[in-house]
C-alpha cells in the first residue's frame, strides 16, 4: 500500500477517535479530507474509500467480534475477567465491563459515519474525477454502510438510520426506525452498490458486485424471517436470495481455495495475492499505524512464545463445549482439516509455526503437568482449553518478516464465498423440510467436500445451520446465523441456546489421545451447564453511556421516510 494511502487512512483514522457524545451521530473533523481539498481525481477517490476497509472497524475486529460472533454465538468459550462471563450465559448489562458492547457500538457507528462524510464529499467533488470512479466510490460507501447496519440491526434490533451526517448532525429530534425500514435501508444500499460495482476489485480485495450480490443475498434471506413464525419464511425474499446468491455461483467465476488451512495463512495475504474467497475482507496494513494494524492474532493466540512479539493474550478463549462435542462425535471424525485449522488440541503439530525450532507442537505432556514452559519443549504449561488457532499464524520470522506486536499480515474476511454457497443452499430449501435439490447439495458439499467431509444426499435447515457452525468458527458469525434462524423460528431457536452446554471443561491426556471433562456449575463435578435466553436478552442492550446522552433510544421506533434519500 502506498504512502498517500497510508496518509489518507491515518486522518480518517482519528476520526473516530474524535466523535461527538452520540456515536450514531459522530462525524468526521473539518480537518479530514473533504471535497475543496480533494476527490480531484479518480485515484483520489479510490484512496478516499481505502481506510472504510480498515480504521472504522478496528475497534469491532478482534475480541469484540469474537465476544459477540463467537461467545455470545456459542462457538467460545471466555473466563469471567471483567465479567466477560455474560457473553456466555446471555446477561451482558447496559454497562458491561469487558468494553466490547461500548466497542462494537462505537465502531459500527464510526463506519457509517466515514462511509456517509466520505459519500457526500465524492458527490460534491466539483472537478476531475469520472462519474464511473464517483458512482464506484459511493458504491463502496453505501456497501460498508449496508454491513454496519446489518450487525447494527441484529444486535440492538430498532436503530436510527442515518444517512447523512453533515445534515442530521442538527437535528434533535432522531428516533430509532422500524426493524424492516432498517433492512429496507440495507437492501437498497446493497442494491445501489450492485448496480455500481464492477465484476472485477479496483485494487485486490476490494469489493466488487459479486460482494454486494452476496450481501444481498444473506440480507434477503435474513429479513425473509422477519416477522414470521413457525419455521416459515416470507417465499419472494427467498426467491431474492435465491436469484442473487445463484448468480454469485453461476457467473462469477470464483471458487473455493482449495485448502481450509490455507484461508489462514500469512502468505496468502502478501501484495495482491489475496484469496478470490474473500469477498469482503478488513484490509489491514503490516507496516501502517495503530489503528490499521490487524491485531487480532494478539487476542486469540494463547501464548507469547506463538507470536514472539511480546503479544499473545488468548489464553482467556477456548473453543466452546459444544465445538468440542461435535468434533468428539466418532461421526465427525472425518472432519478433521477444519478442526486443526480452527483450534489447538494435545499433540497437534504445526510446522508453520515456530519454524526455525521445527514448527510447535501442543505438548501433550504439559497439560497435566504445571503452568511454567519448560524449556526444550514446545506448547505452553497448564492448557485446559482448546485454544484458537484460527488467525493465529506464529511470528514475523515465520512469516516473511512481515507483522510485528499487535500487527498480524493478514486480512479479516467478513464475508466469503462459502457463505454465499450455504445462503444459496438455504435459499433453494426455503420453508421444506428437506431437500435434495442438485443444485442446493453441490454448493453445500463442495464446502464440505473442501473440509475432506462426505457429502450428504439431502439436507435440513438443521444440517445448514450446523455447516455454518463449524465452517465460520471463530469468524464471527455464529451469533448472528442464530438471529436469522431467530427471527422465524423462535421457539426452536431459543430452545437451541437454552440447552447448549456452554459449561467449562478440561482437557488432560490418557493414554496418547485428549481426554476431556466437562465440569457442571461448580466447575468440579462432571457435568454440562445450560443458560437461558429469552426474547428479551435476544437483543443486547444499549450501552448505558449512549442511553444517558440520548433518551431517545428508549423511544419506541418509528417509520424511516425514504424520500429524503437522495438515490
Amino acid at each position: 500500500m502506498n504512502k498517500n494511502t497510508i496518509t489518507i487512512i491515518s486522518l480518517l483514522a482519528i476520526c473516530f477517535m474524535q466523535s461527538c457524545s452520540k456515536d450514531y451521530l459522530n462525524r468526521p473533523p473539518q480537518s479530514a479530507p473533504t471535497a475543496g481539498t480533494f476527490y480531484a481525481t479518480d485515484n483520489d477517490i479510490l484512496l478516499g474509500t481505502g481506510p472504510l476497509y480498515n480504521a472504522s472497524w478496528g475497534p469491532y475486529n478482534g475480541t469484540p467480534m469474537n465476544a459477540f460472533g463467537d461467545v455470545l454465538g456459542g462457538n467460545l468459550v471466555w473466563d469471567n475477567y471483567n465479567n466477560r462471563g455474560a457473553y456466555v450465559n446471555f446477561s451482558v448489562s447496559a454497562t458491561d465491563e469487558s468494553g466490547s458492547l461500548q466497542s462494537t457500538y462505537g465502531a459500527l457507528w464510526s463506519e457509517i459515519a466515514n462511509a456517509n462524510v466520505v459519500a457526500y464529499n465524492i458527490q460534491n467533488a466539483k472537478t476531475g474525477a469520472t462519474e464511473t470512479a464517483k458512482n464506484s466510490g459511493l458504491a463502496e460507501c453505501r456497501f460498508m454502510r449496508a454491513a454496519a447496519y446489518y450487525y447494527l440491526v441484529l444486535n440492538w434490533g430498532a436503530v436510527p438510520i442515518i444517512y447523512d451526517n453533515i445534515t442530521q448532525i442538527s437535528d434533535t429530534n432522531i428516533r430509532r426506525n422500524n426493524i424492516e425500514d432498517v433492512w429496507k435501508f440495507i437492501i437498497s444500499d446493497l442494491t445501489w452498490a450492485k448496480d455500481n460495482l464492477g465484476a472485477a476489485p479496483l485494487q485486490p480485495a476490494r469489493i466488487t458486485r459479486w460482494s454486494a450480490e452476496g450481501m444481498l443475498a444473506r440480507a434477503y434471506l435474513v429479513r425473509a424471517g422477519l416477522g414470521q413464525s413457525g419455521g416459515q419464511r416470507d417465499q419472494t425474499d427467498l426467491d431474492s436470495a435465491k436469484f442473487y446468491a445463484g448468480d454469485v455461483c453461476h457467473n462469477s467465476g470464483l471458487t473455493l481455495m482449495p485448502s481450509y488451512y490455507d484461508l489462514f495463512v500469512s502468505k496468502n495475504f502478501s501484495g495482491s495475492n489475496v484469496p478470490a474467497e474473500s469477498l469482503f475482507s478488513l484490509l489491514w496494513v503490516p507496516t501502517g499505524s495503530w489503528f490499521v494494524q490487524n491485531h487480532i492474532q494478539a487476542n486469540m493466540a494463547y501464548d507469547s512464545k506463538i507470536t514472539q512479539t511480546g503479544d499473545g493474550w488468548g489464553s482467556s478463549f477456548g473453543a466452546s463445549a459444544s465445538l468440542l462435542q461435535y468434533y468428539l462425535d466418532p461421526a465427525n471424525k472425518a472432519d478433521s482439516i477444519r478442526r486443526k485449522a480452527t483450534f489447538f488440541m494435545p499433540n497437534d503439530y504445526y510446522p508453520d509455526i515456530d519454524k526455525a525450532d521445527g514448527g510447535w507442537i501442543v505438548d501433550s505432556n504439559l497439560f497435566n503437568n504445571g503452568k511454567i514452559y519448560i524449556p526444550g519443549q514446545k506448547g505452553n504449561g497448564g492448557t485446559d482449553k482448546a485454544y484458537p488457532k484460527k488467525y493465529v499464524v506464529g511470528s514475523p520470522a515465520d512469516n516473511g518478516g512481515f507483522g510485528g506486536q499487535q500487527n498480524v499480515n493478514l486480512n479479516t474476511y467478513m464475508f466469503r464465498l462459502a457463505e454465499v454457497y450455504l445462503v444459496y443452499a438455504n435459499a433453494i430449501l426455503g420453508n421444506n423440510a428437506s431437500t435434495s435439490d442438485p443444485d442446493a447439495l453441490q454448493y453445500f458439499n463442495a464446502v464440505r467436500t473442501r473440509a475432506g467431509v462426505a457429502p450428504k444426499t439431502s439436507i435440513t435447515y438443521d444440517d445448514i445451520f450446523l455447516e455454518k457452525k463449524i465452517e465460520f468458527a471463530f469468524e464471527g458469525n455464529e451469533w448472528y446465523d442464530w438471529k436469522q434462524w431467530y427471527y422465524f423460528d423462535p421457539t426452536r431457536a431459543l430452545q437451541y441456546f437454552s440447552t447448549q452446554n456452554r459449561g467449562n471443561y478440561n482437557i488432560s491426556y490418557n493414554n496418547g489421545n485428549p481426554f476431556i471433562t466437562f465440569f457442571g456449575d461448580d466447575n468440579v463435578t462432571p457435568g454440562v451447564v445450560n443458560y437461558p435466553i429469552t426474547p428479551q436478552t435476544a437483543d443486547v442492550p444499549y450501552p448505558e453511556s449512549e442511553l444517558l446522552v440520548t433518551p431517545s433510544l428508549a423511544l419506541a421506533p418509528v417509520p424511516f421516510d425514504f424520500s429524503k434519500l437522495k438515490y
